[in-house]
């Protein structure tokens, strides 16, 4: 009897678990929270982000991911455990799984992914690069010999590839993505008004007000935090315009690394990439005129896929169809560009 299969986004900011045929069932923030004296878990996923920045001194909460790869081991292994088994609960045959991971990864990196993804319950793993994930979860057909450009701009690496023949032509990793305009924020508030907030505070004013670009109408929002003179608590009230300034930087960083994929790509395929436009997916696919930026900027027509936060993880299931040989030892490594760990033949 075949076990589940999954497909899992190890994204920095969220875990998504995608099932064949029954679609997104888990979508969690990546933060695990723990007893410092026992080291373990009290709660994993959107009960644990509640609980960053609010934790007393026994309470450790944190996120066991960053810049798309695991940086707390233990802490990752019990997080995934929990969200395997709430896919998984009541399966007598372990699942297979097939996991999304950047293009900049090291062989250290990928065998600790595997290792965890293991422990937490599976009984096989392949990893898959991003930028190939992302774009069989977009719908673009990669096995054809025509250029595509897919760009994942995910909470901890942004990853830009162009594809053709179930191939990646050129990519650059870069690890630049949401969480950097978060801390850019912060320290723009630091600097400019001396006031002090925290990560989740940052993260939900670039939600409310941020924008890749000057907008016509300039938003404000009162932002809560502590005053760095008097150290007493304050609301600063910030623009849209403010926000645009401190994030220009990494969004630069973002367009500079489209830029030098598109200089080594084939003029050929540069051609097919014209005429087809760049997908835009992942988190900061969803920041207000990023995808209108990345248009002017390169001069090449830039559009969002449906479902931005999903297209990885959705691919990353659906690629299972193209390598199902390898679960009997028949899967050619080298074919569709899926770095395979020695790991994953356990």
């Amino acid at each position: 009897m075949p076990g589940i299969s999954l497909g899992i986004d190890l994204g920095t900011a969220n875990v998504t678990i995608y099932v064949p045929g029954q679609g997104v069932l888990l979508r969690e923030p990546s933060v695990i929270a723990v007893d410092k004296q026992t080291e373990q878990m009290i709660a994993c996923g959107q009960d644990a982000y509640t609980m960053l920045g609010r934790t007393p001194d026994s309470i450790y909460a944190v996120r066991p991911l960053s810049r798309g790869v695991i940086s707390e081991y233990d802490y990752a292994e019990q997080m995934l455990r929990a969200f395997v088994r709430r896919v998984c609960a009541y399966k007598v045959i372990k699942p297979r799984a097939a996991v999304s991971i950047p293009s900049s990864i090291t062989e250290v990196e990928q065998r600790s992914v595997v290792q965890a993804v293991l422990a937490s319950g599976t009984r096989r793993v392949i990893l898959i690069e991003e930028s190939v994930a992302s774009a069989i979860g977009a719908g673009i057909s990669i096995e054809q010999p025509h250029g595509s450009m897919v760009v994942n701009i995910g909470a901890g690496t942004t990853d830009i590839a162009g594809l053709s023949l179930n191939g990646i032509a050129s990519s650059l990793s870069v690890r630049v993505g949401g969480n950097d305009l978060d801390e850019a924020i912060l320290r723009y508030l630091h600097n400019r008004y001396n006031h002090i907030i925290g990560l989740l505070t940052a993260e939900q004013v670039k939600i409310s007000i941020g924008c890749a670009l000057p907008t016509r109408f300039d938003r404000k929002v009162d932002v809560k935090g502590r005053n760095a003179v008097s150290g007493l608590p304050c609301i600063q009230t910030v623009s849209s315009s403010e926000i645009y300034e401190a994030i220009s930087d990494p969004i630069r960083e973002i367009l500079s690394a489209i830029q030098q994929v598109l200089e080594t790509t084939s003029p050929e395929l540069a051609g097919d990439i014209m005429s087809e436009g760049i997908c835009l997916v992942g988190g900061g696919a969803m920041l207000n005129g990023m995808a209108e930026a990345i248009t002017r900027f390169t001069g090449v027509d830039c559009y969002v896929a449906e479902n931005p936060m999903d297209c990885v993880a959705v691919g990353t299931g659906k690629s299972l169809k193209y390598i199902g040989m390898m679960f009997t030892g028949a899967y050619d490594i080298g074919q569709f560009s899926f770095p395979l760990s020695d790991s994953a033949n356990l």
